[in-house]
C-alpha cells in the first residue's frame, strides 16, 4: 500500500539515495541491540519438521518467567509483535481507536486499515469517549514513559465498558521494572512484547502478547497453527531462559546508552529522549541526518516533524569511532 509506513533499516533507500558507502553503511537507523545473542544453532529438525506443541510451550514457560507474567495470564506467541498489531485491529467491531501519538506509526495504520475511526492523541488527553486506547511504554520515538498507575487507570476506564488498553512494550526489556507485563491476564488489558530488540534478532521474527484467556483463543484463532517457526521456537527459549547473559547485556546497553549521550551532545546536538536502545535528538531540520548519511551512516528521520532524528547504537569498537568522525 501507497500509505504504508516508513520505517527503519531500509538501507535499499539509502543507496538509492545517496549510494553506497565504500565500507558498508552503518545502521543506526532502528533500535535493535547491535551485540545480538549468542545463540546455539538449531538443531536440524528445527528446521525439518512443522514445530511442535512440546516446543511451544517451553518457550511459553520461558517467557512466563521473563516477562514475570501471573498464572492467570496467557501468553501467545507471533512472527513478532506486528502480528499482533496487524491482528487485533480485526478481532473488534469498528470502533473509536486513540493512539498516543507521536509514537511507532503501524498502530495507527492498522487500526484504520480494519476500519476503526483512529485519533493520534497527547498522552495526557482524555480517553473517556474512545474503545481501544494503545500506548508505546517506552514511547518510540522520545522515550516517553507512563506511569504504572497512569495505565491501570486508563485501563479501569475502558475495561469498563468493554474496551482494551493495548500497552506495546517493544522497548521494555532492557528496563524491565517498567513493565505491567505481572498485571496482564485481566479482561481488557493487553501488553505485547517484541523479542527482536533487546535480544538483537530481530530476524527471527518472535513476538509475544500478554493478554487473558478469551482474547488469546481468538488471536490463536487468527494466526492459525505453526504461528511461529521451529528455529524460533528453538533460540527464542535459549534467550529467554539466559538470566546471566541478560543481566549482563542491560548494564552494557545502559553503558552504552550514557556513552551515545556524550558523543550526540559533545557533537552540539541535543539529546530530548529515547530509550536504552536508542537516542532521539533535536536537529536543525534534515541537515544532521543527510550529513550522516553521506559518511555512510544511516540514521531514523521521521516524515512528522523535520527537527528530530532517532539514533541507534554502535556495536563494535570501530562503529564507534566511526559515528563520533562523522557527526564532529
Amino acid at each position: 500500500m501507497t500509505d504504508a509506513p516508513m520505517h527503519g533499516g531500509n538501507l535499499a533507500t539509502a543507496s538509492a539515495l545517496y549510494g553506497t558507502p565504500s565500507d558498508g553503511w552503518l545502521d543506526l537507523s532502528t533500535g535493535i541491540n547491535p551485540s545480538p545473542y549468542p545463540f546455539q544453532a538449531p538443531p536440524v529438525d528445527a528446521f525439518a519438521r512443522l514445530p511442535d506443541t512440546a516446543r511451544e510451550q517451553a518457550l511459553i514457560t520461558a517467557a512466563r518467567d521473563f516477562y514475570g507474567s501471573g498464572a492467570g495470564c496467557e501468553i501467545v506467541l507471533g512472527a513478532g509483535s506486528q502480528a499482533f498489531i496487524q491482528t487485533l485491529p480485526k478481532l473488534r467491531p469498528a470502533g473509536k481507536a486513540a493512539v498516543l501519538s507521536p509514537t511507532y506509526a503501524e498502530h495507527a495504520h492498522a487500526w484504520r486499515a480494519a476500519g476503526h475511526e483512529v485519533h493520534e492523541l497527547s498522552a495526557e488527553a482524555d480517553i473517556g469517549e474512545f474503545d481501544v486506547v494503545v500506548a508505546v511504554n517506552p514511547n518510540n520515538p522520545d522515550g516517553r514513559l507512563l506511569s504504572a498507575q497512569r495505565l491501570k487507570e486508563m485501563h479501569r476506564t475502558l475495561s469498563a465498558r468493554g474496551g482494551w488498553l493495548i500497552v506495546d512494550e517493544a522497548f521494555a526489556d532492557p528496563e524491565p521494572d517498567r513493565s505491567i507485563a505481572a498485571d496482564a491476564g485481566i479482561p481488557g488489558l493487553i501488553v505485547l512484547r517484541s523479542f527482536g530488540k533487546f535480544f538483537g534478532l530481530a530476524g527471527l521474527r518472535l513476538g509475544f502478547a500478554l493478554c487473558d484467556d478469551v482474547l488469546a483463543m481468538a488471536l490463536r484463532s487468527v494466526l492459525g497453527p505453526w504461528s511461529v517457526s521451529g528455529p524460533a521456537l528453538h533460540i527464542g527459549h535459549q534467550a529467554l531462559a539466559d538470566v546471566a547473559w541478560q543481566a549482563q547485556t542491560r548494564q552494557q546497553l545502559s553503558e552504552a546508552s550514557s556513552r551515545i549521550i556524550r558523543v550526540l551532545e559533545n557533537a552540539g546536538l541535543r539529546v530530548i529522549g529515547g530509550t536504552n536502545l536508542f537516542r532521539l535528538v533535536e536537529t536543525d531540520g534534515a541537515a544532521s541526518h543527510v550529513k550522516l548519511a553521506r559518511a555512510g551512516i544511516w540514521t531514523r528521520a521521521f516524515d512528522f516533524s523535520p527537527n528530530i532524528m532517532r539514533v541507534g547504537l554502535p556495536g563494535v569498537e570501530a562503529d564507534w569511532k566511526r559515528l563520533v568522525n562523522a557527526v564532529l
